[in-house]
């Protein structure tokens, strides 16, 4: 029997952490950047009294999280679109504004879906260097072309865990054409407290040619939920909405978005879980010679060179004593690691198998 052919899909499969794994083996999953405490209680009460009644479709439009997001963060309701996690607000757009042969510019390490929803609607990767694993505004103005058409970046980066300046990121929206698209992934600002920090949103709410999207995913721990949302101009929204499924967003989901977000109290526990433990893993990897950035996120990036082990080796021995992490080699790293910052039981337990993996 002949059966239809799909087109050729030139993109690479994006593989994640635990598929590598045998899930039974897992006792503390470190690899996908997830909460260290989990969600709210809050958020949790309103997903269970909401999960009673899964008859009934969601709100296609998500109207009241759009209200709670516009309210927090002082922004234009109807400039917001809801995705199935981030993720989704980056497919939309690269369906809705990239057509084949054209360029779209990803710093070397950042995000694989980026360069994956990109390649399937046909563009051509543009790489753009990092200088000390940060993010270079210079090489990626280099790198513009009269094809260029989007430009995606993290800000700070995963899975590098740095940063660019309020400077440099205006400077870079400044020097780019007005046609071209700038998307800032805002997944892991509220983890960042340096001066010379502003996030997408609080730079770009005004700009018409720059899309920012953040997610629940990261530190409102609703990661298995799948919440999103993107800000850009009603024009860049009204397309969105153009080919955004209905219900794209469950109900539960919705409803537990919008309590997490309400609940400041448990953010600032997270935020400052994840400062203490940043500090306090950053002293000890390198007291054991790992080197490793000064990550301004809830992860940290692990190298082996100094220590003549590999990468591959030292996360078959964190497997064998159950704890997953991620490894670097699907992003170009080599010879490393990036470790979730977990809660402290989990640090600890890190902390143990490491010291026995190097004999220190």
């Amino acid at each position: 029997m002949r059966l239809p052919k799909p087109k050729k899909i030139i993109a690479q499969k994006y593989v994640s952490g635990l598929s590598l794994f045998k899930r039974k083996m897992v006792k503390v999953k470190l690899s996908a950047n997830e909460s260290a405490l989990g969600p709210s209680p809050k958020a949790i009460k309103e997903y269970n009294k909401v999960s009673k009644n899964f008859k009934r479709y969601p709100d296609t439009n998500g109207t009241d999280l759009r209200k709670v997001i516009a309210n927090k963060f002082k922004i234009d309701k109807n400039r917001i679109i809801l995705g199935s996690g981030s993720d989704q607000i980056l497919e939309f757009i690269c369906k809705a504004f990239i057509k084949k042969n054209d360029e779209v510019i990803v710093p070397k390490y950042s995000f694989i879906i980026y360069r994956i929803y990109s390649k399937i609607n046909g563009a051509k990767i543009i790489y753009a260097k990092e200088k000390n694993f940060t993010i270079s505004v210079k090489d990626i103005l280099a790198k513009v072309t009269r094809k260029t058409k989007v430009v995606f970046l993290a800000n700070p980066n995963n899975p590098t865990g740095t940063y660019i300046s309020k400077k440099q990121l205006t400077h870079l929206r400044k020097k780019l054409r007005n046609n071209i698209l700038l998307i800032v992934d805002d997944a892991y600002f509220e983890y960042v407290k340096q001066k010379d920090y502003f996030s997408g949103l609080k730079l770009f709410s005004r700009h018409k040619n720059v899309l920012v999207t953040r997610t629940f995913s990261k530190v409102y721990g609703l990661a298995g939920l799948r919440v999103g949302w993107g800000y850009a101009s009603k024009e860049i929204i009204n397309t969105l909405n153009q080919i955004k499924p209905p219900f794209n967003v469950s109900r539960p989901a919705l409803f537990a978005a919008s309590a997490a977000i309400k609940d400041i109290s448990w953010l600032k526990k997270e935020v400052n879980h994840i400062r203490k433990w940043n500090k306090i893993l950053f002293k000890k990897f390198k007291e054991m010679k790992i080197a490793t950035n000064e990550s301004k996120t809830n992860f940290l990036l692990l190298n082996f060179d100094r220590v003549n082990i590999s990468s591959k080796k030292v996360f078959q021995k964190l497997a064998n004593a159950g704890i997953l992490v991620r490894a670097m080699n699907i992003y170009g790293i080599k010879n490393s690691l990036r470790i979730t910052i977990g809660n402290s039981k989990e640090n600890k337990k890190l902390i143990s198998v490491f010291r026995k993996i190097l004999n220190v």
